[in-house]
């Protein structure tokens, strides 16, 4: 038998103490000097983020600066987790782009903001706790689809071309990219400039003193943008409209373009979708950030209130929905962070930026922000554990892939519901075990049967091929008292195997049967 061993927490390491605690320390100058450097090492993370993000998303760029404000000056301030960062995120992005395809930038806002209103009442419901009960293989494969749809509609952004569509038809115009790629004379370039962008962001993170300072995608994306500037390269920027312009509040016109005819289950799908998705995703974050230290752990409830009023919010501006980043939160923890107070300060930076600086926006080259993406669509793929799951647990490492390869062939919700489904058949697949034990074949009394475990339907084919295949000339005792379940199907079953025993030619007799149909 496997042994669990708690582990104590050792005194002499560092912990964050949980507010109003002896041990408090919020307001010390130490741990605001430490809140203040940990939120401009997450402000420049999301700043490359942020606007990739959005660009990838069909949105305007200060969209996604919008919402990482949100993220930082709203849902910062809310109880919930301690210090995890939330944001636009590189998991949504796919499923914004085809909202945004399919109903335009300004009904955009109106389902963000149902989704909000969805996830309000899925906290005040204490609905929160539940998310943890999904299967990790579906959010991985969840993930690893959104990771794929993310490279193939990005690889045609590093060559500063347009996607053709969804993921199949992405996969299938890869050729013709290679060639209108290797035919054109501005194309290698922004190849060139993005793909140096992922090499940037593989080897920085590998000098760890300077990695300490400064976060690989802006240090990628800097020197991206300072050699198309001095060279002056034939690249596509990213276009800038002002932070003022690009705020629109959706309006009636949006929400009745949602119920038009034909559009009323895609946009709920859609809804549920950012809902749901977003939920997970955060949920599943912040119980990777808990892992991260020592400090006050998530109220999972309390968190997805939190995200559901950020994502209101966003839905009022009409910017994009929010999440919990887990690459922003981990480097938030790194970084060295005490209390909320960094998260919100990140979202001070992010204002700041784009009140003061919104033309630097429009000198980034396009490729730099697909690469970072690639980047981080590679990220989300489990590379790493593929291997293992596959030789411990089989079935879960079908259900990720099975998840992965739906998303990428049909969308983001479908592929998603599919792996739900896929994960509750293989769990009752693997919990419906039923074991006959036969004793007596050898004598000449009756041949004793005893059921154990748990007989339902998709074990029956396997329990009737075996109580037939007992001796029809001997008397047969069947004892059920072992079986923790009986379903009707399984109670029928063997009720009409019974009559047919004690026809002609042989008998039956059901000792006992303690387990309810």
């Amino acid at each position: 038998m496997r042994r669990f061993r708690v582990a104590r927490s050792r005194p002499s390491q560092p912990s964050i103490s949980a507010p109003g605690s002896r041990g408090d320390r919020r307001w010390s100058p130490a741990t605001l000097r430490a809140d203040v450097t940990a939120s401009l090492v997450v402000f420049l993370v999301a700043v490359p983020l942020c606007v990739g993000v959005a660009v990838a998303s069909g949105a305007p760029a200060e969209l996604g600066l919008v919402t990482g404000m949100v993220g930082g000056l709203l849902t910062g301030l809310l109880p919930g987790s301690s210090l995890q960062v939330s944001g636009p995120a590189a998991g949504l992005t796919v499923l914004v782009y085809e909202a945004v395809q399919e109903y335009g930038l300004g009904t955009l806002g109106a389902l963000v903001l149902i989704a909000g209103v969805l996830q309000l009442a899925m906290g005040a419901l204490r609905l929160g706790r539940w998310f943890r009960a999904i299967s990790v293989a579906v959010v991985q494969g969840m993930l690893a689809g959104i990771g794929l749809v993310l490279i193939t509609g990005q690889v045609y952004a590093l060559a500063d071309a347009k996607a053709p569509g969804g993921g199949p038809a992405n996969l299938a115009g890869l050729p013709r990219l290679l060639v209108d790629t290797l035919a054109s004379e501005d194309a290698p370039v922004a190849l060139a400039i993005g793909v140096s962008t992922i090499v940037v962001l593989v080897l920085w993170p590998r000098w760890r003193p300077a990695a300490r300072v400064l976060p690989a995608p802006l240090v990628a994306v800097a020197l991206a943008t300072a050699v198309v500037g001095v060279l002056d390269l034939p690249v596509a920027r990213v276009e800038v409209q002002g932070l003022l312009d690009v705020v629109r509040p959706p309006g009636s016109a949006d929400f009745a373009r949602l119920v038009e005819a034909g559009a009323v289950l895609g946009a709920l799908g859609t809804v549920l979708a950012f809902a749901l998705i977003a939920s997970a995703e955060s949920l599943f974050s912040a119980a990777a950030v808990d892992r991260l230290h020592d400090g006050p752990k998530t109220d999972y409830d309390k968190e997805l209130m939190a995200q559901g009023a950020g994502n209101t919010v966003c839905g009022l501006l009409g910017a994009l929905p929010m999440t919990a980043v887990i690459v922003r939160s981990a480097a938030n923890v790194h970084a060295g962070a005490r209390t909320k107070a960094s998260r919100v300060l990140h979202g001070v930076w992010l204002l700041v930026f784009a009140v003061a600086f919104p033309a630097a926006l429009g000198v980034v080259p396009i490729a730099a922000l697909a690469g970072v993406l690639v980047h981080a669509g590679c990220k989300l793929l489990p590379v790493k554990a593929w291997g293992p799951l596959w030789r411990e647990h089989r079935g879960e490492a079908v259900v990720l892939a099975a998840t992965a390869v739906a998303i990428v062939a049909t969308n983001m919700f479908e592929g998603v519901l599919l792996g739900l489904l896929m994960a509750v058949a293989k769990s009752a697949w693997e919990t419906s075990h039923v074991h006959l034990e036969v004793a007596g074949l050898e004598g000449t009394g009756p041949v004793q049967v005893r059921a154990l475990g748990n007989a339902t339907f998709l074990r029956l084919p396997k329990l009737l091929d075996q109580l037939e295949a007992l001796p029809r000339d001997r008397e047969v005792e069947l004892d059920l008292s072992g079986l923790r379940h009986l379903d009707h199907a399984c109670a029928a079953a063997l009720g009409h195997w019974e009559e047919q025993r004690r026809g002609p030619g042989g008998s039956a007799r059901e000792k006992a049967s303690s387990a309810a149909p």
